[in-house]
């Protein structure tokens, strides 16, 4: 699981919880079902218009997952562990390949593709496909969930005028101009804050996920070419350093 997402997810809600409670207030009076089926429900639904319902929920889905359950791959250690690959095809052949222990489903692939005797260029083709669909079902969701944080301030603001508007109907009855009041301001809260504290920036990240994805795919595609091609493992970690900074390089190269 990915520890900052849900640090930072928690945190946000648990700060402001904390705040509600240091202020004196019982928390139980920003509830309001009102507040929660504009902001929620109608910002939901001004976006479930811009999708079909399947891409919508795939999305939304996918985000989820990606956002909590992501694991991080460190280049480093790809590195070397397709180092040792490559030594492994270099003094056994491909069919050695098949006994590899890899658990990235994408690199375990290729490295099934390179034990079954596909050519470079149609393992290079493959994979390629199937890192750009996955970067585009990233790319929805990160889309979805920034449509989603763009529309809750909105529907805060609606709910503000529908609390307004209730308030100065009432003029004549004092006992109903309060909660008309908290009405209008509890859904600009609620859109500021799942906009802020929770759609948003899981959208960010997902921004993050497709571009960190996209990057360790594309390693992983260059160094399966080259597997295939028996090049020196030496040669693979020097040209595979080339994905990392600069001040990080020297980690691959004095390894080889």
């Amino acid at each position: 699981m990915d520890i900052a997402s849900i640090i930072g997810l928690v945190g946000g809600v648990g700060f402001i919880f904390v705040a509600i409670l240091l202020e004196g207030s019982n928390p139980l009076m920003f509830v309001n079902l009102l507040a929660t089926c504009v902001v929620i429900g109608g910002g939901a639904m001004t976006v479930l218009t811009r999708y079909t319902m399947g891409s919508f929920l795939s999305g939304v889905a996918n985000a989820f997952k990606s956002t909590l359950f992501y694991k991080h791959v460190s280049i480093v250690e790809l590195i070397e562990q397709i180092a040792e690959i490559a030594e492994v095809m270099r003094r056994q052949g491909p069919i050695a390949l098949e006994s590899v222990d890899v658990d990235d489903p994408f690199f375990k692939r290729g490295v099934r593709m390179i034990a079954d005797g596909f050519t470079a260029e149609a393992i290079r083709s493959s994979l390629e496909r199937e890192r750009d669909l996955d970067y585009e079902r990233l790319h929805l969701s990160h889309m979805i969930f920034k449509a989603l944080g763009e529309a809750a301030p909105g529907m805060g603001m609606v709910g503000t005028l529908i609390g307004l508007v209730s308030m100065f109907a009432h003029m004549d009855d004092p006992k109903k101009i309060g909660p008309g009041m908290a009405i209008a301001l509890l859904t600009t809260l609620y859109g500021a804050f799942f906009a802020n504290v929770i759609l948003l920036p899981i959208a960010d990240k997902l921004s993050h996920r497709a571009a960190e994805e996209g990057t360790s795919r594309s390693l992983i595609i260059e160094a399966l070419v080259m597997i295939r091609e028996a090049r020196n493992p030496a040669t693979i970690r020097d040209e595979l350093a080339a994905f990392l900074p600069l001040h990080s390089r020297d980690q691959v190269l004095d390894a080889a």
